[in-house]
């Protein structure tokens, strides 16, 4: 089946550059402005060489006197420093004010995509890799500055000087005129046919190396299961068949520039022979003078360069086009999960969690039908149940990560989809299965948690969490840097850091997601002491596989495919014969499979 070709979407892509640039636009008039003039005022170097030649025939003829064609050479000179002088400066403006234009159009370009790509939902993030997130964002950043960059000193200086040149020229001879603008629109067309006909490689080209990134990013990220499975060669082999195909797509799109520069040393060859070819002739009829046949020529190799940096430019702007495609994708995806208007954050006094009525699935796959589950304040609530039972969904539509289809979610009695998805996660504290810690010191990660705590405050955690301990045998104490996901430190001090930020957080509605089944039994006795601590006065709903870790929870609910099969306390259902007996018995204190 053959694959549809990618196409650059012009209209988008330029109306989100400029919804960017428009906010600055008098700093672009003026830029663009300065350098008309610059570029019009260079011109003027081409009439004072052709005066020398001109008046220099004469001098030799001696139809010119010595002192005038001297005063005449003296007054060309003055002018020609003034012009170049005030050249100089026109660069220095442009160049200052197209970096102070490109620092801010990349400022707002990286805040509006991160904003929107950290705003998106759960969903988008578990189906998007991080590497090819990366790599959009720093090609699309990067598109910025080469497409002002392009329109200010690619395709401006071409259009002012092809005007210029055209009318100047014209006055002398009209033929040359002609030939210029005939040269001057081939070389354009030749390059934009190229252009077209490479987009889609390019767009390829793109994708062929996000997909690369990504898995370097995942590899990298993943590098202990690589080395603890000795898969080192494996890896090697999956990542040189992954670089091959982004060999052969650069390949295929660098290969366009063969046509590109090829046809445009032709189209100049023949441009040159003809701008050669009429002012000679009209020079031989005496028509010209040989100061006008140097000025035409001077000229048109003048233009010769702007052409070449036009569709240089061209080349440019369609690069930045299809890295621009690539981000602005991204803008396209909106969230399934919204808040209402006028919605209020949500502020838990009372910390009781309803679940009612509640239908969910994923796709077609249905996992919750009229399901009812009622936390009162301040209880201890365990799921308990096979894997897929629909445990950590519950969690997640706690969270809003996802909306119930049909029927409630209730905190203290209020329907969570009236409240501000980030003020509901933002009031219910979480001890994960595995503490995700950022590259940064201790006190750093925990504070995270609440940024408006004091110092104070911060240590008052790290000692809850029995934290203080360990880190006095750190050279840096709360200050040591943890290392990318906290690779530096083990697993039970990672969980005793994700401890502190949730006595941190102070919230009414705690969620321990498996928090100890990754550790050891020596350290999960202890870390259990802490969390039963840590769930004084709150309420409180634990998710867990070892069944020993939840004896204590004031109501166990034991759950299988998305229904309730049994309710009560560890005494309560020990006793009885169903679900959780047999699991009991299966475990023993060890993990359901």
């Amino acid at each position: 089946m053959k694959h549809k070709k990618r196409k650059i979407d012009f209209k988008h892509n330029l109306g989100e550059y400029w919804q960017l640039l428009k906010k600055y636009k008098l700093i672009f008039l003026v830029l663009t402005l300065s350098v008309i003039i610059t570029e019009l005022v260079g011109v003027g170097n081409k009439f004072l060489f052709k005066r020398i030649i001109d008046d220099g025939e004469f001098f030799i003829a001696g139809t010119l006197a010595s002192n005038v064609f001297v005063q005449t050479l003296i007054w060309i000179a003055v002018i020609y420093i003034g012009i170049n002088l005030f050249r100089v400066f026109g660069k220095w403006i442009n160049v200052h004010l197209l970096s102070t234009l490109d620092a801010e159009l990349i400022l707002d370009i990286k805040q509006k995509y991160f904003n929107h790509i950290i705003r998106l939902d759960h969903n988008f993030h578990t189906t998007h890799k991080t590497g090819s997130l990366i790599s959009r964002m720093v090609r699309g950043a990067g598109a910025v500055v080469n497409l002002t960059d392009t329109l200010v000193f690619n395709f401006a200086p071409l259009v002012i000087q092809l005007i210029a040149v055209g009318i100047s020229v014209a006055y002398f001879s009209m033929a040359p005129a002609l030939v210029i603008l005939g040269i001057t629109i081939s070389f354009i067309v030749y390059s934009f046919i190229i252009q077209q006909k490479q987009q889609s490689s390019r767009l390829e080209f793109n994708n062929t190396e996000d997909i690369e990134k990504g898995m370097i990013s995942d590899i990298f990220t993943n590098i202990d299961s690589v080395k603890y499975f000795g898969k080192e060669k494996a890896i090697q082999n999956k990542y040189q068949s992954l670089i091959q195909k982004t060999k052969k797509a650069s390949l295929k799109n660098w290969g366009f520039f063969r046509w590109w520069d090829s046809g445009q040393i032709f189209i100049i060859s023949i441009g040159t022979f003809l701008i050669i070819y009429f002012p000679l002739k009209q020079f031989l009829a005496g028509e010209i003078s040989l100061g006008t046949i140097v000025f035409i020529y001077t000229i048109y190799s003048t233009i010769v360069g702007p052409m070449f940096s036009f569709v240089w430019g061209m080349r440019g702007f369609y690069r930045a086009m299809a890295d621009f495609q690539d981000l602005f994708e991204y803008g396209k995806f909106k969230n399934e999960i919204k808040d209402k208007a006028g919605a209020k954050n949500l502020e838990i006094k009372e910390g009781i969690v309803e679940f009612r009525n509640v239908n969910f699935s994923y796709g077609k796959r249905k996992l919750f039908e009229n399901f009812n589950l009622k936390i009162k304040k301040n209880e201890k609530v365990a799921l308990v149940g096979h894997s897929g039972c629909g445990k950590t969904t519950l969690i997640k539509l706690l969270n809003r990560l996802y909306d119930v289809k049909k029927g409630e979610i209730l905190i203290d009695g209020k329907d969570i989809r009236e409240f501000k998805q980030e003020s509901i996660r933002g009031e219910t504290g979480i001890v994960p299965q595995e503490a995700i810690l950022f590259d940064d010191t201790i006190y750093n990660n925990i504070k995270f948690a609440n940024p408006k705590a004091s110092r104070e405050e911060v240590l008052q955690a790290i000692k809850f969490a029995q934290l203080d301990k360990i880190i006095l045998n750190f050279p840096k104490k709360e200050n040591t840097i943890v290392g990318e996901r906290g690779v530096k430190l083990s697993g039970g001090e990672k969980q005793r850091v994700s401890i502190a930020r949730a006595i941190l957080a102070n919230k009414k509605v705690l969620v321990l997601d498996e928090a100890t089944s990754a550790l050891d039994s020596e350290t999960e006795s202890e870390i259990q002491k802490d969390l039963y601590k840590l769930m004084e006065g709150r309420t409180a709903i634990m998710i867990a596989h070892r069944l020993s870790t939840i004896m204590a929870a004031d109501t166990i609910v034991v759950m299988k495919e998305g229904k309730i099969i049994q309710k009560g306390s560890h005494d309560e259902l020990i006793k009885q014969k169903g679900e959780y007996n047999k699991l009991w018995n299966l475990q023993k204190g060890g993990y359901i499979e």
